[in-house]
């Protein structure tokens, strides 16, 4: 089963505001979001691998779904 979330969205909120957590808000991953939104993604490592992460399509939202394309 697929998410309601959109992978293109994640992906083009976690590459312009990434750092600040933003994509993780948006999957409703509100623990993981706040933690990136205080440690500025960990200086822009753990950015990098939601990236990876989204491109490669396993990215999932809170429930666990993986997000449609």
């Amino acid at each position: 089963m697929y998410s309601r979330k959109s992978n293109l969205v994640s992906l083009l909120l976690c590459i312009f505001f990434g750092y600040l957590g933003i994509h993780r808000f948006y999957v409703g991953k509100v623990g993981t979001g706040l933690l990136m939104l205080f440690t500025a993604g960990l200086g822009g490592v753990w950015v990098i691998v939601d990236i990876i992460i989204i491109i490669l399509g396993k990215f999932r939202d809170k429930e666990g779904y993986q997000l449609k394309f």
